[in-house]
């Protein structure tokens, strides 16, 4: 049978979620396996498992519940070994790793922020601060519409001009956020989005942090951002590009991207 793993901790975490529910109908429970310092968090892994609400639920709650009592390096949603003793296996080869990297997120979250514009507002933005597309946009106005050429023109720049603003606003939005985490890191792009990026802040001083995301909303109105924290530190399972790093383990990379 395949082992399903929630995430790893110190052997020593004083709160192991042994015995709670876990993914698959009907729920497999959840036991601790143990290798040195380190211990897993896993489960049987039930045939087909898909991404289900259920499922995503019973491997947030085993997660939430381990996280509560101290530090966890989280697997993302389906991650799957052989059996046990491949996972044991893993926890023995990159025992120092997983040993830094609790040391490193003790006490720590991570809220995932998601930027986009807010189509008429940026417009707005974009024609007030660009003098050649306000005299063209004039032009073509005194024209009645102007020449299908020129609509043409017109529209090509405002696209050029929301592009440049998308850039400038998402190294904006870096700055700001930057200084209130411990740590940033940039997901994948995805379409809708001028900016994906998930911060790693203090628990005690997350206040900090999410004032910071409320002054970037009153200063920049064109920008709608969505927020999701806290959670656990997903997309802080490996080192940083600053920090150092070592070869990804099957048991944390292959689930490392954020959508």
């Amino acid at each position: 049978m395949s082992t399903y793993v929630y995430g790893i901790t110190a052997s020593s975490h004083p709160s192991l979620p042994e015995g709670m529910d876990g993914v698959g109908k009907p729920s497999r429970p959840v036991r601790i396996l143990k290798e040195g310092g380190l211990a897993a968090i896993v489960s049987e892994a039930p045939e087909g498992l898909r991404a289900k609400r259920n499922d995503l639920l019973a491997h947030q709650n085993v997660l939430n519940e381990a996280g509560a009592a101290g530090p966890v390096l989280p697997m993302r949603f389906g991650n799957v070994a052989p059996d046990d003793a491949a996972v044991t296996s893993v926890l023995a080869e990159r025992a120092e790793h997983y040993s830094e990297r609790l040391s490193t997120l003790a006490g720590k979250v991570e809220y995932n922020v998601k930027a986009s514009h807010d189509e008429q507002a940026a417009l707005h933005r974009v024609m007030a601060d660009n003098p050649e597309v306000q005299a063209l946009a004039e032009a073509n106005r005194q024209a009645g519409g102007g020449s299908y050429e020129q609509k043409l023109q017109l529209g090509e720049m405002v696209v050029a001009a929301l592009q440049s603003r998308e850039a400038e606003d998402a190294v904006e939005l870096h700055r700001a956020l930057e200084p209130s985490a411990h740590s940033v890191s940039v997901g994948p792009e995805s379409t809708g989005w001028l900016a994906n990026l998930s911060f790693l802040v203090e628990r005690k001083t997350a206040e900090v942090f999410l004032a910071a995301v409320e002054e970037v909303r009153k200063t920049h109105p064109h920008i709608e951002l969505r927020v999701n924290g806290p959670l656990p530190p997903y997309s802080f399972v490996e080192p940083g590009p600053s920090e150092p790093t070592g070869a990804t383990p099957e048991s944390a990379g292959s689930q490392a991207g954020r959508e």
